[in-house]
């Protein structure tokens, strides 16, 4: 079951994909057979588990108390590990490779999904910031910066 306090999180989300997907198209045919694919995402050292549905254009947060929702593959890891894989401070094989990001699942669609994400060259402080209007977006912005100094989490697209 999704978790009820965790919804509005989903929506934000989901609405956040479908606007990666509306400016950057080329993601979604990145995946191509596993477009439909249901990706579940556990970033351990957070709330609840995520299940992505790239055709939907669909997040769902997941209570952990409650059994795992169908899905064809999983990535585990921690939030620093999938921040740096998304931003390109990291690379994603190396991730895999060295256990900070651990799969499950169809490996084919988690490769296909780790290659759509390094191709788009997302960058999570923009596209939420695009999200926003002035002045919002410029504080959204600040404030992401002061964070990302402040964990130590890549928040922005590292160019290496």
């Amino acid at each position: 079951m999704p978790v009820p306090a965790a919804s509005v999180i989903g929506f934000a989300l989901s609405r956040l994909l479908r606007r990666i997907a509306a400016h950057k198209p080329a993601i979604l045919g990145r995946l191509g057979a596993y477009q439909s694919a249901r990706f579940l995402i556990d970033v351990i050292d957070g709330p609840a588990l995520l299940l992505i549905e790239p055709q939907a254009q669909r997040i769902t947060a997941w209570s952990r108390k409650r059994p795992l929702p169908p899905h064809d593959a999983a990535i585990r890891g921690q939030l620093a590990a999938f921040l740096a894989m998304l931003h390109g401070s990291e690379d994603g094989d190396a991730l895999f490779f060295s256990g900070d990001l651990e799969i499950a699942g169809d490996t084919s669609a988690v490769l296909a999904f780790r290659n759509a994400l390094d191709d788009a060259e997302l960058d999570l402080t923009e596209e939420l910031a695009t999200l926003s209007r002035s002045p919002f977006d410029g504080w959204l912005r600040h404030a992401l910066a002061l964070a990302e100094s402040r964990t130590g989490y890549p928040l922005t697209r590292q160019e290496i």
